[in-house]
């Protein structure tokens, strides 16, 4: 991913950001970690506050090393829910949206068996979007859901659908089914691969 499109990720992950934080319930009860994967895999952001969230821009570089970022990811979901179990707090499904213009440069088979026994044990949601050149096939295998194709540079929009879920979840009662908007509807922003 690179030049405007990169731009559009870093200005949707903004917007994302400022709708999160002028949410009053949802800057309280929303954390929010960032996973990058270009040449290697880091943590951007620990969980932290929604109204703490304060992104830094998105670097594209070589390498995608998918499989390991989503182990992590999960890695961090997971402790995260011990942390929360321990103090005797049930959390909320957490989810793990995972964007990608390519297609793994490592190996993601174990990655997409933890995704579908998260997914089956109602550990966690995972949600795929492909950008440009991404690997639907691979996206496919790995996710549970249908995994979406973002129609053009259409970030903004993705972004905020996933704030308006986010915020809805964080109105519902733990263990309460939240219907979220179809994002490869008519008026989405995707469209199913």
């Amino acid at each position: 991913m690179q030049g405007e499109a990169i731009a559009a990720l870093n200005a949707g992950l903004q917007q994302f950001a400022n709708d999160v934080r002028e949410d009053s319930l949802a800057a309280k009860r929303l954390e929010i970690a960032v996973v990058t994967f270009g040449d290697s895999v880091n943590v951007l952001a620990e969980f932290g506050s929604a109204k703490a969230f304060y992104p830094q821009p998105l670097k594209a570089k070589g390498s995608t090393p998918m499989g390991e970022a989503i182990n992590v990811a999960i890695d961090l979901v997971s402790s995260r829910q011990r942390q929360y179990r321990s103090a005797g707090i049930t959390p909320y499904r957490p989810m793990i949206f995972m964007v990608t213009d390519g297609a793994p440069t490592d190996s993601w088979e174990r990655a997409a068996r933890r995704v579908q026994e998260g997914e089956r044990r109602k550990s966690f949601s995972f949600f795929a979007v492909g950008v440009d050149s991404a690997d639907t096939n691979t996206l496919a295998n790995i996710s549970v859901s249908a995994p979406v194709m973002l129609r053009g540079l259409a970030f903004g929009a993705m972004f905020r659908w996933l704030s308006s879920s986010l915020s809805a979840v964080s109105r519902s009662t733990t263990g309460q089914a939240v219907t979220l908007t179809n994002p490869a509807g008519p008026a989405g922003w995707a469209s199913i691969v």
